[in-house]
């Protein structure tokens, strides 16, 4: 299982800090979460940088296999 964590919009969009996901890659554990507003989640993704274990990605074919942790990182205003 691999832990999703959400920040800013990301969060706001899910509705929760973080999910447990089972999937092969980035885009299946992305489709997976349940979110609060799913048109802004899905809007908000391709957007996104993802750091997959620390390594930073905008790949979401990137396999998740012995993966613990994604961070989901929204565009951040002002920086």
């Amino acid at each position: 299982m691999t832990t999703i964590r959400f920040f800013a919009a990301a969060r706001a969009a899910v509705g929760v800090d973080e999910v447990t996901a089972a999937a092969p890659d980035l885009d299946a554990a992305l489709r997976s979460v349940d979110a609060t507003d799913p048109a802004r989640w899905q809007a908000l993704q391709e957007r996104c940088s993802y750091l997959v274990d620390g390594v930073t990605t905008r790949d979401r074919s990137t396999p998740l296999e012995g993966v613990s942790v994604v961070d989901v990182m929204p565009p951040f205003a002002g920086g």
